[in-house]
């Protein structure tokens, strides 16, 4: 394993419950791994509905930013959900949900997104931004995707300038300033300004 300052507690390794491969055990991983186990064992999703850690990659003024996804859900062949796990207030992350929803996808804008802390959840339209509901309750079961299914608008989301500006609000929102005061980046990365 790469030796690699970091701000949290990195207890090892852990095997992702979806995918198998071997992963940096964390306190953050470790929710991600029981949001994964909700979807299968207790909302019906098939493992191969779920995809584990997308990123989008923005570059804004210098500022290289890697926006993480912790689950897209597919269902008869779209995505139609994103979760976004954060530690935190809900409300500041709901913007940038949406901005990844719109923008992850290049052929249609995701309809619904979640933004959870591990604790709590909100479930959001990605076209108008509003909360549908609150709780992880609110996470659709895979029956409850399917039944919303017909009703989802899977929107193109293609105007140059309106994807720009999403890509804007993910490189600001989701900028990551670790305990020492820059941007958290590998060593030796040639983005961002990693320790040597």
């Amino acid at each position: 394993m790469a030796d690699i300052p970091s701000h949290h507690i990195i207890y090892g390794t852990c095997t992702d419950f979806v995918t198998g491969e071997t992963l940096t055990d964390t306190d953050d991983e470790r929710i991600r791994q029981r949001l994964a186990r909700l979807l299968v064992e207790e909302k019906g999703y098939p493992k191969s509905a779920l995809e584990m850690r997308r990123r989008i990659e923005t570059l804004f003024a210098g500022q290289f930013v890697a926006s993480k996804i912790a689950i897209t859900v597919q269902h008869n062949g779209r995505r139609c959900l994103i979760i976004r796990y954060a530690p935190g207030s809900l409300v500041t992350r709901e913007r940038p949900a949406v901005a990844a929803a719109r923008v992850l996808d290049r052929e249609y804008r995701i309809p619904l997104a979640v933004v959870t802390n591990g604790q709590d959840a909100e479930l959001l339209d990605t076209e108008t931004g509003e909360v549908l509901g609150a709780g992880l309750a609110a996470i659709p079961s895979m029956a409850e995707l399917a039944a919303m299914f017909d009703g989802l608008r899977f929107v193109p989301f293609t105007d140059p300038a309106k994807c720009e500006r999403e890509l804007r609000i993910l490189n600001a929102f989701d900028v990551e300033v670790c305990c020492v005061g820059g941007p958290c980046a590998l060593p030796r990365a040639p983005e961002g300004r990693g320790g040597e």
